[in-house]
């Protein structure tokens, strides 16, 4: 997945995300009154949803069922690796003068 979430506003993520769900609806072929027939939510909050970006999470999953996007939801809140000291410890630094040993000792 793209990492442009890390770098924008929740208003601009929930933007980007009522786009997404509205270009997938429209790929899928339905319109608002279909996707909410089928979905369970209703027609004005999918509207609303598409425009300002504003839905319940309740209602943003229901959709993503209908839309065939639900697994996406499985990658929210997971759990990152935990890195021991010891990993930490190991990598080497990458910045900094480089040293190098001479027959005068170490010249950095």
């Amino acid at each position: 997945m793209d990492n442009i979430l890390s770098l924008i506003t929740a208003n601009d993520a929930a933007a980007l995300v009522s786009k997404r769900a509205r270009e997938r609806r429209l790929a899928e072929n339905l319109s608002r009154r279909s996707l909410a027939e089928k979905s369970g939510v209703t027609e004005a909050s999918i509207k609303r949803f598409e425009i300002t970006g504003q839905i319940s999470f309740a209602s943003l999953l229901k959709l993503a069922f209908v839309l065939d996007c639900i697994e996406d939801f499985g990658k929210l809140f997971a759990q990152k690796k935990v890195v021991s000291l010891d990993e930490i410890g190991k990598k080497s630094r990458a910045r900094g003068r480089a040293c190098i040993s001479t027959s005068r000792g170490l010249m950095c």
